[in-house]
């Protein structure tokens, strides 16, 4: 008789041990792609500009990237940029984020449009945004009654982001102008 292994799962102790870049999504490691592009770089870095000042006047929310969030005992990731609209209390943020961005790379597209896109519903994203740099649009979907549901794509307009502290306005358009670039 033939006895299926059983699947083995991990913890997040187990997870702090780990050398390279990984996340933890219901005790399955998941390696993230090697150091993000130059594009992805700049693009990320451009999301968390415009965040970062549109939080100026908010006293309770603050713009972060590249930070882990522990939703569970087996389950750690690490979004591109995010909102929280709470005082963390450790080094690792243990509640849900306001907001999160993912910037989709051809490597981790599945991750983020379907894993993490049913995590971030489960655990109670408000705020989920999917960046597609090279078609330059943004996917936005807001969760109400527990689904997510499209808010629309945005390409050059501007998106008010009604966060459980305070609201922001970002502008879509600023993520695809670079200072200095160079027009054929």
């Amino acid at each position: 008789m033939y006895i299926q292994p059983a699947m083995e799962t991990y913890t997040v102790q187990d997870y702090l041990q780990w050398e390279g870049d990984w996340e933890l999504i219901h005790g399955q490691p998941m390696a993230m792609a090697p150091s993000p592009a130059v594009d992805h770089q700049q693009l990320s870095a451009a999301i968390f500009r415009q965040l970062d000042e549109s939080l100026d006047d908010c006293p309770h929310c603050q713009a972060l990237f590249e930070i882990d969030v522990q939703f569970a005992d087996d389950t750690v990731v690490r979004p591109d940029v995010l909102v929280i609209c709470y005082e963390p209390e450790s080094e690792r943020l243990t509640r849900a984020p306001d907001l999160v961005f993912e910037v989709i790379s051809p490597k981790t597209a599945r991750r983020d449009e379907v894993i993490k896109f049913d995590l971030y519903r489960m655990e109670g994203v408000a705020n989920y945004v999917l960046v597609y740099p090279e078609a330059k649009k943004a996917k936005i979907w807001r969760l109400v009654d527990g689904e997510y549901r499209k808010v629309a794509d945005f390409h050059d307009e501007t998106h008010r982001f009604d966060l459980s502290k305070c609201s922001i306005d970002f502008d879509f358009s600023r993520l695809w102008k670079r200072k200095g670039s160079r027009q054929p």
